[in-house]
């Protein structure tokens, strides 16, 4: 028996004492005007641990323009698209009709040379939040606690990454663009005590009121290295060049020389994508690509971030956070120096004692060296991050995917991804299988190559487009048994619970398949060849499926909170058995990767009995036995089942 237990060491970091921490809330205090008066404040603030409720959590991530058109009238028009890429809005163009099939151009779009992959980015379907809220009843049956938007911020752009304005709501995700168009026009954007609330701005905050009425939590996605060319700071620097009083807010190599015929502008964009101009690091130390380093962002574009975020945190400004978001998602959390970071966690957890900071932390060298997030983790910076280093082996496991692992070497591995973590820490890790910058989870175990590599029909015409078969269901629904009982907190990929397919970025942010909506069999692939229809439609099965198992977890504490013991690796056989135990509960956890019928035992020393929980499919689990000092069961192919102690 191979037994995983908890580390105790709890660390803040290597070198910093709590009191560093109270000297930096006091400095963020002072310089940043955290507190009103008579504001109730607390300086033992828990640096190093996450809330509680986020170590509970089923997470729900939603990409807005493609989740739910609640409001047509307010759909995107070509001036709120302007400096979006592909750099221009195609004559002609219109919004695309929800149910169209992915592959098939518009008319607009197969009238301009770019191709399917270019032209898709300048796609709109008209996703908002009005179409949100009209899905908290089903976030809500589905079991969801947390939810984890996609950028909100007014953009340009369907993704929201090339911030316009940071301190508002996207105008076409509310009721009335022009309006608020009219608002953002009139403020300073320097000035908090210029800034109103908008229309989109109002619709949001409903949604925080609606969303946390039900019980649940939600969490913003913000960029804090870059902006797009259309952010209003960039726009003042490109034209007044050395005169804005922008022009220490981005790293700019080169100003234009007014004497000359050339334009010699020059700057940074994020990884040299020069519509994501990188704002200004300062105090760097020790930068390489894919590592943590040192450092701070630029005074004042700190102080606006800063602002921002306190907007949020506490939209109405009385000190009760309770109007406000629950914590950020932060993106590309690895090119912003850790330095503001630190002080970042400071600054909200003394807004709010129970925000959530997760951070993306990918890539090292990509496709092959995923990035270490221990240096985000300490208790110092966030919470927990995107958790794609449990995601890869587990593919390697459930799938058999690039290569294949053996279960003593699933084992190993997650041993390895999980060291040195305190226990709450480990709890809430963001564990997921897709997200918008990745194929879904359908088409990353239907194709099974190297993690993420080649995983798009643009790099890999090969790549099977279509929904996962029979044989690879089987597997995706052992996957979710294991994710939906293991430590950490899982995630869903918006439309995954549903049975969608698509590769990597773009093909992965399809609009959602609902029930009523008459989707377009799929029928053209991206080169406009035509193949044979592929009918479009949710997997009702498979929701009920996801929906079983957020119940289960949520029923069962010890699936969140206890223990996990690997009591069965056997690379013969291919199966895998784990136990989660607190006080006097326990779920065992069996998985047989083998296409053939296997019998599996496990020794207990418990007079307690046990009874089925879950089963990846139906019929997975037959010809059960259990005493006091074994259970023995039958496990179909390519199947797993959960059995849990009777209450």
């Amino acid at each position: 028996m191979l037994d995983y237990a908890w580390p105790t060491v709890h660390q803040m970091t290597n070198d910093q004492p709590l009191s560093y921490y109270i000297k930096r809330a006091a400095f963020l205090a002072a310089s940043f005007g955290i507190f009103a008066l008579g504001q109730v404040q607390s300086v033992a603030v828990p640096f190093d641990e996450p809330p509680a409720w986020a170590r509970e959590a089923v997470w729900y991530q939603i990409f807005v323009e493609r989740f739910c058109n609640g409001d047509p009238s307010n759909d995107p028009r070509p001036e709120f698209m302007q400096g979006a890429y592909p750099g221009y809005v195609p004559a002609n163009w219109k919004v695309t009709p929800w149910n169209q099939d992915w592959y098939e151009q518009e008319d607009w779009a197969s009238a301009d040379s770019g191709g399917f992959y270019k032209m898709v980015q300048a796609r709109r379907f008209g996703g908002d939040l009005q179409g949100v809220l009209g899905k908290l009843d089903y976030l809500q049956d589905l079991g969801v606690t947390a939810i984890y938007f996609n950028p909100l911020n007014d953009s340009p752009s369907l993704h929201k990454y090339d911030a316009r304005h940071y301190r508002h709501i996207d105008r076409t995700f509310g009721p009335d663009p022009a309006g608020d168009s009219v608002i953002i026009d009139a403020e300073d954007p320097v000035d908090p005590t210029t800034w109103c609330w908008t229309a989109a701005d109002r619709l949001f905050l409903k949604l925080i009121r609606e969303v946390h009425q039900r019980d649940m939590r939600l969490i913003m996605d913000y960029s804090w290295n870059h902006t797009g060319v259309t952010f209003w700071a960039w726009e003042d620097l490109k034209k007044n060049q050395t005169r804005s009083r922008f022009r220490g807010w981005f790293d700019i190599a080169s100003f234009d020389d007014p004497a000359t015929e050339e334009n010699e502008f020059s700057y940074e964009g994020w990884l040299g994508v020069k519509t994501l101009p990188e704002l200004k690091k300062v105090n760097v130390v020790n930068k390489r690509r894919g590592y943590p380093f040192e450092g701070d962002l630029q005074p004042k574009v700190k102080q606006h971030v800063l602002n921002v975020t306190r907007r949020w945190l506490d939209p109405n400004g009385d000190g009760d956070p309770n109007d406000g978001v629950d914590g950020f998602r932060l993106d590309v959390a690895a090119h912003v120096p850790l330095g503001f970071w630190r002080d970042y966690r400071i600054f909200v957890r003394r807004i709010n004692p129970e925000v959530f900071l997760v951070g993306e932390a990918w890539w090292t060298k990509w496709p092959d060296e995923l990035m270490d997030p221990r240096p985000f983790l300490r208790g110092d910076v966030f919470d927990s991050v995107m958790h794609y280093q449990w995601y890869k082996p587990a593919r390697r496991y459930f799938a058999q995917a690039n290569g294949g692992l053996k279960p003593s070497e699933f084992v190993a591995e997650m041993k390895r991804v999980y060291a040195g973590y305190d226990q709450s820490t480990i709890q809430n890790l963001m564990n997921l299988t897709a997200s918008h910058d990745s194929p879904r989870l359908a088409t990353s175990f239907q194709n099974r190559h190297q993690y993420k590599y080649r995983m798009s029909a643009r790099g890999n015409p090969a790549l099977d487009l279509g929904p996962p078969n029979e044989t690879t269901l089987r597997e995706i629904r052992m996957m979710l048994l294991h994710q939906f009982t293991f430590v950490s907190a899982p995630h869903i990929w918006n439309g995954d619970e549903r049975g969608m397919w698509g590769g990597d970025d773009p093909d992965c942010r399809k609009p959602i398949i609902w029930e009523d909506v008459d989707h377009c069999p799929q029928i053209y692939r991206p080169d406009g060849k035509k193949t044979k229809p592929i009918t479009v439609k949710p997997n009702l099965q498979l929701l009920d499926y996801y929906r079983t198992l957020i119940a289960l977890r949520k029923q069962r504490p010890e699936l969140v909170h206890g223990k996990l013991e690997y009591t069965l690796v056997d690379d013969r056989d291919m199966t895998l058995a784990y136990r989660r135990t607190m006080a006097n509960r326990e779920t065992i956890v069996a998985f047989n990767r083998l296409d053939r019928y296997q019998i599996i035992r496990l020794s207990r020393n418990a007079d307690k009995k046990l009874k089925l929980v879950a089963e990846s499919r139906p019929g997975s689990l037959a010809k059960w036995k259990q005493t006091d000092q074994e259970i023995r069961f039958e496990l179909a192919p390519l199947s797993g089942a959960a059995l849990g102690t009777v209450q």
